[in-house]
């Protein structure tokens, strides 16, 4: 047997403590995610929402890449009627109708597991419940040790010394493991089967099950102790006084249909084939059309690494995707955070100018300065300022809106700049290069030392995202409050901060401050700890004032020249088309792999010196054609970097001139290599082709501002 996991090969025969199964309740975990997301769904461009689909890829990954399982299978319920359903009216009878979103999510889902190459159990009359409970305890025979992975508590009758109850991790609270003893605690009962009782007696909102009416938890251990199953209470009511009599006896009938529905089925018609569970080496071209499809940038980068680039299906070295971009929301399921709405603070909008200078003049004899602006977009180059936020305590924070009008602003700005610009002041931002741009617009240059939790974040977990949402919700327990809730989903309709009143803004803006401050806080410790602490401040912190000039400054480039070289490139690729098409007799889709597959190798006879895809289709990539020695491959391989070339970087360099200064500022990414290589993007600049001659001519268009520069 080879098990392979993710490219890592165990070739030799499995010992039994390695035969791990994990059985995935796919409808528990889907509702799960999607309800962590319901005050704040993730919704991508097309309108799609995406919070089920986000949250159980995640908690699928972490789950693979933390316990990393021999065996692994998802169970989903189907629409269609059940022996329970059937039996018991009132089983699920007032659960709300699934929601449109969810159900639309579950075949999106079911593909990604396609990709993981992931076993799909379902079968029409039953529930995953009987399905999950079934294989468990046939896998549990062939020794293996079986975790059922699900926040439902019926599950809990199953677990044995083999079988556990696994519940991810939610709400900020860890994933949680629960073998026998665990349960019997949790339910504070004696053996295991009375799980069923415990349920029979108190109900289960989830499943619908009413127990009987007015009995809780702790009454029915009280009674489980005393009588241990629910038939043994039955038979003994004349002991029972009072209310808590009547209660039993009248809920006599309750309680046994209850118990019933609550055990779980075991001999369901499935069986357990430990050969088919195997976990597999994904297919990573069905996951990169899954990602795309859905755009999970982040997710697609976490799962694939630096093989996945966003929108392509090129690999990081092709030298595609210049203009790639982050663009990631968080998209790991959080529970049970704190928020602005249950969080003391004194967070204050300050629009008198007298009153602002009073705190100006006050900040001026502090140790550090967090500060924050409020723009009109993303690009600090073409952004206009909206206002600033400052904060020098945790937990208060302050907003200044600026005046829309420019020479007004410039005005405004005057003792803020001569705050900003004090020598000595430690000014504390998150991805404070941004926030330097923007004022850099408006003739204000920050002054250090800088101290930016971005980055500092970088240094202690570079493996991690740094983004101030998902570093709140990591590191302090608390979810900022959404920019989606003041402008809006992406699309047309989507505002601008702009567009908005002070008073809309104030809070928003005053909680970046605060919790950047709050941040900073807790990464100092964390540097110490890591032993960076010397690299962050004598190199990482220093740099964020020497990117900002390079950024500010932009590179020229010669418009003219790369226009003209657009439309040499554009015959050379008809010229190199027309040969194509001429040598193989047909006109084709020139980008279709499949149909040039079929082409070259079918049609004209071509000696296939490659593997096939996963698909079984013939791979049309450079590394296949490249020892291929036949004319129609030069001309393929020619036509293809000629379009590469133009649409890529000569046509599309001359979109990202700024109007303002006829220049090109690339952003400079401190915090995205994990091994602390800089990177640039809007454009990347380091992607600029060198390979060949025809790449090399746009280096030429990258030009001095006058004869005084080289």
């Amino acid at each position: 047997m080879v098990n392979v996991y993710f490219g890592a090969k165990v070739e030799q025969p499995m010992s039994d403590d390695q035969k791990k199964l994990f059985l995935i309740d796919a409808m528990a975990l889907i509702y799960r995610a999607y309800f962590a997301f319901i005050k704040r769904p993730l919704i991508n461009s097309k309108g799609v929402n995406t919070s089920a689909m986000t949250g159980f890829t995640n908690a699928l990954w972490d789950l693979m890449r933390n316990e990393k399982p021999s065996h692994i299978a998802v169970a989903f319920d189907t629409f269609a009627p059940t022996d329970r359903s059937s039996e018991y009216s009132f089983y699920k009878a007032n659960r709300d109708e699934t929601p449109k979103d969810i159900v639309e999510s579950i075949e999106p889902i079911k593909e990604m597991l396609r990709g993981f190459r992931i076993p799909i159990i379902e079968m029409d009359g039953y529930e995953a419940d009987d399905l999950i409970g079934t294989l468990a305890k046939q896998a549990e025979a062939e020794d293996f040790d079986v975790y059922m992975v699900t926040p439902d508590k019926d599950f809990g009758q199953l677990v044995s010394e083999k079988i556990f109850l696994y519940k991810p991790a939610i709400g900020g609270r860890p994933q949680q493991t629960m073998g026998v003893q665990d349960v019997l605690d949790r339910w504070q009962i004696e053996r295991i089967d009375q799980v069923i009782d415990m349920l029979g007696l108190m109900g289960d909102a989830v499943d619908n099950i009413p127990g009987i009416p007015g009995v809780g938890e702790k009454t029915a251990q009280k009674l489980l102790k005393q009588y241990d199953t629910i038939e043994g209470l039955l038979a003994n009511t004349d002991n029972l006084k009072g209310k808590l009599k009547e209660k039993v006896e009248d809920g006599r009938e309750h309680a046994l249909v209850s118990k019933r529905r609550a055990t779980s089925i075991i001999d369901a018609p499935v069986q357990f084939d430990a050969q088919e569970f195997i976990i597999e080496e994904p297919d990573k071209d069905r996951l990169r059309t899954f990602f795309d499809e859905y755009e999970f940038r982040t997710l697609g980068k976490r799962i694939l690494g630096e093989d996945y680039q966003f929108g392509t299906t090129a690999a990081v070295g092709d030298q595609m995707d210049l203009f790639a971009s982050d663009g990631s929301v968080s998209e790991d399921v959080d529970l049970g955070l704190r928020t602005l709405e249950d969080t003391e603070h004194d967070y204050r909008l300050v629009t008198d100018i007298e009153e602002q200078k009073s705190l100006i003049e006050q900040w001026k004899e502090a140790d550090l300065l967090c500060f924050d602006t409020e723009t009109t977009g993303l690009d600090p180059n073409t952004s206009d300022l909206v206002g600033l936020s400052f904060s020098v305590k945790p937990g208060q924070a302050f907003y200044f809106p600026a005046p829309k009008n420019r020479e007004e602003c410039l005005d405004w700005l005057s003792p803020i700049k001569e705050l900003l610009e004090k020598e000595g002041l430690v000014k504390v931002g998150h991805n404070l290069k941004y926030d330097m741009l923007i004022l850099r617009w408006y003739d204000v240059q920050v002054a250090g030392p800088y101290e930016d939790s971005m980055i500092a974040h970088y240094l202690v977990e570079p493996e991690k995202r740094h983004g101030m949402d998902y570093l709140a919700e990591s590191y302090l327990g608390y979810r900022p409050k959404p920019i989606e809730s003041l402008i809006g989903k992406k699309g047309k309709n989507q505002k601008s901060m702009g567009d908005l009143e002070p008073s809309e803004v104030s809070d928003y803006a005053s909680e970046d401050a605060d919790i950047t401050l709050q941040l900073h806080n807790q990464f100092k410790l964390a540097l110490k700890e890591r032993s960076v602490e010397e690299l962050y401040k004598n190199v990482e912190a220093p740099l964020v004032a020497i990117l900002t000039d390079m950024e500010y400054q932009g590179v020229g480039l010669d418009v003219p020249f790369l226009e003209e070289y657009s439309i040499e490139l554009k015959s050379e690729a008809v010229q190199r088309r027309d040969s194509i098409y001429e040598q193989a007799g047909t006109e084709f889709n020139l980008n279709s792999p499949k149909q040039l597959g079929d082409i070259l190798f079918n049609q004209m006879g071509i000696e296939y010196k490659g593997k096939k895809t996963k698909t079984g289709q013939f791979s049309t990539s450079e590394d296949v054609l490249s020892k291929i020695d036949h004319a129609i491959v030069k001309d393929i391989l020619d036509y293809r970097e000629l379009t590469k070339l133009q649409s890529t970087y000569v046509d599309a360099l001359p979109r990202m001139v700024n109007p303002r200064t006829g220049r090109i500022h690339t952003s400079f990414r401190q915090a995205i290599v994990p091994t602390g290589r800089l990177s640039s993007d809007h454009p990347n600049l380091q992607n600029i082709p060198i390979r060949t001659e025809r790449g090399r001519r746009i280096r030429k268009a990258f030009v001095p501002p006058s004869d005084e520069y080289v």
